[in-house]
């Protein structure tokens, strides 16, 4: 990356960024999703973020040198001389929206890796709950917290979905280091009252209890201070952990709670496992299907956040469908826990809003990237299945996914997941150049490759080549730059 014009200021690149009427102008490719089946590769794009963040201007195809451009930001966009940093993208690099995690459970990363011999529920018995009931030292969570959320964001996500423990003062604390690190994210803490789904030793003592520490964890993040364009980064999400960890009276509690909050999100699990399918219909009789139980509870409406929906029936997936809810798919954990492969397409052909989720630590890997892989595998393995058929994944199909499609799942999709102007600038600085370090990527090399070399490619072309290598072979070493509402919080060019 290469900052250019003497007159322009230099900005740090930690969380403050971001300063009032400054402005930092991106010239080079972007990649801009739409919809599933359709993105932008646009080789000559201007990005124009002004101080608070947020997307001031796009022109999608400037084909100028950077004097041109330096004269059009100060004549047709009206920029003053000396109020903004001009970024020109190296040959290799290019800008795309940020990565969406709308399903990660911070307190299992030092369970990453452990217990790929079971399933779902031994998996939760021997090494889950044990790590997990860990975090009742508050001193034990603030050495571990701060590691994760800096893993998650050098991985490319700009916003995740928070699983805490049941403990609250160590769920406050992952908020106060999610904010501080200056990620956007859902935090929520995890109501578990039902014994013997329940360990003994990791329960809450009453429904009450579970409800009121709620209440405080959400009274806590909405009091953080807030981002510079006047909006919270971090949210409150109410968080039943799964149906079957929650009592008749809780679940009665938290619908109410949520009832009376209808702008706070819900995140819980569904359908991961056909053990669990089973248990959870024995407990709840007069339910037919797990989604009839968050239902009939008033957990299940359109910022309902559900992880995994592997077992889900039709008749299910058209009453998520009709509350507005969305899904988690979590490819890397159902594979890595033997859970199954979720059906996405059938869930989009009714209407259901899909993102990625990494399901850390039953996925192995806290990196979308990694799940975008998985999800491509499933769609290819759901494709050869007997009366299942559908298309394999396609690039623009698992970038939706990642991004906006994430993004539709947190209700955020008039904010992130896209570029567009007064849209937040949340994105990563990606590089598929040699010099990035990563021996998986064939990528630009400039004592090596010559842009223009190849006159049967076009920089469309290219452009979506430089894309997909990234998917199918990056890692984190071919993210630069991570950046949360137009400041840099993470990348290889990051120094906090």
């Amino acid at each position: 990356m290469i900052p250019i014009i003497p007159t322009v200021l230099v900005i740090q690149n930690t969380p403050t960024t971001v300063t009032p009427g400054r402005y930092t102008v991106y010239y080079g490719p972007v990649i801009n999703p739409y919809s599933l089946t359709y993105f932008d590769a646009l080789p000559n794009c201007v990005v124009v973020v002004d101080g608070k963040g947020n997307i001031a201007h796009l022109i999608e195809k400037l084909d100028v040198t950077s004097l041109e451009l330096q004269k059009v930001l100060l004549t047709q966009i009206g920029l003053l001389d000396g109020t903004f940093t001009l970024v020109i993208l190296e040959p290799g690099e290019f800008i795309m929206p940020g990565f969406v995690d709308t399903h990660i459970h911070a307190c299992q990363f030092p369970n990453l890796g452990l217990g790929s011999e079971c399933e779902l529920l031994d998996w939760l018995k021997y090494y889950t709950f044990p790590t997990e009931k860990k975090f009742a030292d508050k001193d034990y969570a603030a050495r571990v917290y701060p590691g994760v959320v800096e893993r998650v964001i050098a991985s490319g996500t700009t916003t995740s979905c928070y699983y805490g423990t049941l403990h609250s003062d160590a769920t406050m604390l992952l908020a106060d280091i999610v904010r501080s690190k200056g990620q956007r994210a859902f935090v929520g803490k995890c109501n578990m009252d039902r014994a013997p789904q329940c360990p003994p030793d990791y329960i809450e003592p009453s429904a009450q209890v579970s409800l009121e520490t709620t209440k405080r964890l959400v009274e806590h993040i909405q009091n953080l201070p807030q981002s510079p364009a006047g909006e919270p980064l971090v949210h409150p999400v109410i968080t039943p952990r799964f149906a079957m960890s929650c009592t008749e009276e809780l679940l009665i509690n938290l619908g109410n709670y949520a009832k009376t909050n209808p702008h706070i999100a819900i995140q819980t699990h569904i359908s991961e496992n056909q053990q669990e399918v089973k248990d959870t219909l024995k407990l709840f009789p007069d339910c037919k299907t797990y989604a009839g139980v968050y239902d009939k509870y008033k957990l299940l409406r359109y910022n309902t956040i559900l992880g995994h929906g592997v077992y889900l029936t039709d008749e299910e997936m058209k009453l998520i469908a009709e509350k507005g809810a969305g899904v988690a798919h979590c490819p890397a954990s159902n594979f890595y826990l033997g859970s199954g492969m979720a059906r996405v397409r059938k869930l989009l052909e009714h209407g259901i809003k899909v993102g990625l989720g990494t399901d850390v630590s039953g996925g192995n890997d806290p990196s979308i990237l990694y799940t975008i892989q998985m999800a491509s595998t499933t769609s290819k393995m759901v494709a050869i299945l007997p009366n299942e058929g559908g298309k394999k994944f396609d690039t623009a199909m698992l970038l939706y996914l990642a991004t906006l499609g994430g993004a539709e799942v947190c209700c955020l999709q008039d904010r992130i997941g896209s570029f567009k102007e007064g849209k937040a600038f949340d994105a990563l600085l990606v590089s598929v150049r040699d010099d990035s370090g990563n021996p998986a990527i064939w990528g630009y090399n400039p004592g090596r490759d010559l842009i223009g070399d190849d006159t049967l490619k076009s920089a469309e072309k290219m452009l979506k080549e430089w894309l997909e290598r990234f998917f199918f072979c990056g890692d984190h070493k071919n993210i630069r730059q991570v950046i949360v509402q137009g400041a840099v919080i993470g990348g290889q060019e990051f120094q906090g």
